[in-house]
């Protein structure tokens, strides 16, 4: 069952954390498990502290949703020890209708890859040569399905020669001559005799007995018995060799699970290659990879929640297929091959939808779950004080807060205290909560942060701007603004860098103070800043 991602937007804000969280535990309550919460970036000090205080552990972390070879549906052969048999190996080719399998360390790891190919050219090597070397008794003795019949041979391990097929006694000028020898004989004693006083490395007897008097003789030559006939048993001396003599085991190409399809379909259109070992982040072999698993790739499957603007999305996105969007944000660029759901509701939060959504399915919260909701639904609201807080926000954040018996000043003294600690750097508090923006042309960003003292960040109002300026120029903005609202005054101070003339029209300030004003009652980048902007740049 593959994994759906239900991620929320880059910068994670409070509210894309939690909705995500909530809406995976309330899909796989409903039996659907394979739904999991992500993240695009660190949390804020914010989120850290609302899930600190239910005891809960943050998304996993996710940087794109690009195609992966983990994706793939791809092969799973069986594997091989460099020792197996080529007889071994081939038998397991033919029974699996495969062409290609690896050969693996006994960790696991890859040695070696054996085509059919291999086995072939070997075979074609063979009939001009038929000599083999150092080749395993045990190996032997399994391919001939044998067994030695003499004490002497016990003593061997390992067999080399030339494979000869001993002739009848007459033709004098082709019997084998050389103690290098694996004679392969029938029921001729004399031809055996010759071999043992010869003492050649082996004689094979096929299908037939060999006289106590011979077995009896003091020679270390060993002899075997099969019942194969002689030339299906030179076939199969030859077949003995470990598979490690004849595989490809260097200048291997091979992926990793994690390796993304468009690096990959690269490198396989610059090599020529039948199949492709796989391995996992321990280096052992998963499978192999073909050409033709490359032309329709499984896509990783996402659920986009608090947004649906594809520059605040996850990076990979075109190569995803979207599932849902459920968001409380204008609708923007995304574009789906296919009919989805969608849900986009004007509240001030997208928890405040999830919330609703448990309601819809019969579905109660546990404690915990429902004291993040009641906290998202605080940050996003600014404490019910945002322009685009609803009655049913407020609603549903007080029965969230009855659940979790949890008091909903409580909550924002939680939320609203954490953003501004004066150990952090000024860039991190701008990078908390920071969204891209693309209105008619212009590229802008706009960063809010939220607290109970202004005084506190305004008193740092010049290393903000510096770091604004260095987001501006590294990101080729227009614009960068910066609020810092405030909960008690019910208002936010907004800082900005680049395009001035745009936005002192576009929020009426006739001030000569630059680069920062107070503007009472602005809470909302969504339905104060952004609109304001749009309406602006038409």
């Amino acid at each position: 069952m593959d994994t759906v991602y239900i991620t929320g937007h880059r910068n994670p804000d409070t509210d894309s954390i939690v909705s995500a969280m909530a809406y995976a535990a309330l899909k796989n309550a409903l039996g659907q498990r394979q739904y999991r919460a992500a993240r695009l970036g660190q949390i804020s000090d914010e989120t850290k502290a609302v899930l600190q205080k239910f005891d809960a552990q943050p998304p996993e972390l996710i940087h794109n949703v690009r195609t992966q070879v983990r994706d793939l549906v791809y092969d799973t052969p069986p594997t091989l020890s460099p020792a197996a048999t080529i007889s071994r190996a081939w038998q397991m080719m033919q029974a699996d209708h495969i062409s290609v399998m690896p050969v693996c360390n006994e960790d696991g790891t890859l040695y070696g890859m054996l085509s059919a190919g291999d086995v072939a050219n070997y075979d074609m090597l063979a009939v001009r040569n038929s000599g083999v070397k150092n080749v395993p008794v045990f190996n032997l003795l399994s391919v001939l399905e044998g067994k030695i019949i003499n004490e002497g041979g016990e003593l061997r391990d390992e067999i080399s020669g030339e494979v000869t097929v001993a002739l009848p006694a007459g033709r004098e000028n082709l019997l084998f001559s050389s103690a290098d020898s694996i004679v392969v004989c029938g029921d001729q004693p004399d031809m055996i005799k010759r071999a043992l006083e010869l003492r050649v490395s082996c004689v094979i007897v096929c299908q037939a007995e060999v006289s106590k008097e011979l077995l009896e003789l003091d020679t270390d030559t060993c002899i075997i018995s099969t019942p194969y006939d002689a030339y299906r048993a030179v076939h199969l001396v030859c077949h003995a060799l470990p598979i490690e003599r004849i595989c490809k085991s260097h200048d291997l190409v091979s992926f990793h699970l994690d390796d993304y399809i468009d690096d990959v379909r690269d490198t396989v259109l610059e090599s020529r290659f039948r199949a492709y070992p796989i391995l996992d982040e321990n280096e052992h072999v998963v499978g192999t990879l073909s050409r033709y698993h490359l032309l329709r790739p499984r896509r990783k499957q996402v659920i986009l929640m608090d947004h649906n603007e594809k520059a605040q999305s996850v990076p990979g996105l075109e190569q995803a297929n979207i599932l849902e969007i459920v968001d409380h944000h204008r609708l923007a660029d995304i574009e789906t091959g296919n009919p989805i759901y969608v849900r986009n509701e004007p509240v001030g939060s997208t928890a405040t939808i999830v919330a609703g959504m448990y309601q819809e399915k019969g579905l109660m919260p546990t404690a915990k779950m429902a004291g993040l909701i009641a906290a998202a639904i605080v940050s996003d609201t600014v404490m019910f004080k945002s322009p685009t807080c609803t009655q049913r926000d407020i609603d549903i954040a007080n029965r969230m807060s009855r659940i979790a018996n949890v008091p909903l000043d409580e909550l924002g003294r939680t939320v609203f205290s954490a953003a501004c600690g004066e150990d952090k750097s000024a860039e991190s508090i701008l990078t908390a909560d920071y969204k891209e923006f693309h209105i008619a042309g212009h590229n802008l960003a706009v960063s809010q942060v939220t607290c109970m003292d202004s005084d506190l960040l305004m008193n740092r109002k010049d290393e903000f701007l510096d770091a604004m300026l260095q987001k501006k120029t590294a990101g080729e903005l227009d614009a960068v603004l910066l609020m810092i609202t405030d909960v008690l005054r019910e208002g936010s101070y907004l800082l900005y860098i680049g395009d001035e003339e745009s936005i002192r029209q576009a929020f009426g300030i006739t001030g000569e103070e630059k680069h920062a004003f107070f503007i009472p009652k602005l809470m909302s980048r969504k339905k104060q800043i952004i609109p304001a902007l749009s309406a602006l740049w038409g």
